[in-house]
């Protein structure tokens, strides 16, 4: 079987929604989770699968390069919006990757409102962009346990002092 990841990518809301009521109107339950997605590793799979297991479909709403270099400073992201994308999409536990250019997803979730929202245990619930729209829709908030010793801004840093 062949897959095309592209299918799966949307560069906005608007291109997504066709998708997101077909979903809708199947009964279908939306589980929605955002990051960066700079140097995937393997605590970013384990957060994903996990995710996908809560619900029908997992979307995952990704920064713009832009946003990540506002987030993270100068020289991120490493990889372009392109590849991060391609790269998110080729899981087949993730169902659509949106890119968004703001700093938050906020205004993205007001726009899905999915059924379950899930981001890290590092953050608190008043912490996580868009979880008043999830709540106020009858939808829960699910912070997960993360992979201890590993994130993408260690990973550039080993990296960098390489020898």
């Amino acid at each position: 079987m062949k897959f095309d990841i592209q299918t799966k990518i949307f560069t906005d809301f608007e291109s997504f929604e066709p998708t997101l009521k077909k979903w809708r109107a199947q009964g279908d339950s939306v589980v929605f989770t955002n990051g960066c997605f700079d140097i995937i590793h393997h605590g970013h799979v384990d957060s994903l699968l996990k995710s996908s297991a809560l619900g029908t479909h997992l979307i995952v709403g990704l920064n713009s390069d832009e946003s990540v270099t506002l987030l993270k400073g100068r020289g991120r992201p490493v990889l372009n919006v392109d590849a991060r994308a391609s790269l998110l999409a080729a899981f087949v536990f993730v169902d659509a990757v949106i890119i968004f250019p703001e700093e938050t997803p906020a205004r993205l979730i007001k726009q899905i409102v999915p059924d379950v929202l899930v981001k890290g245990k590092e953050y608190e619930l008043h912490e996580i962009a868009g979880h008043e729209t999830v709540l106020q829709n009858n939808g829960k908030v699910e912070r997960l346990d993360l992979v201890s010793g590993i994130s993408t801004s260690e990973l550039i840093a080993r990296i960098k002092n390489l020898d």
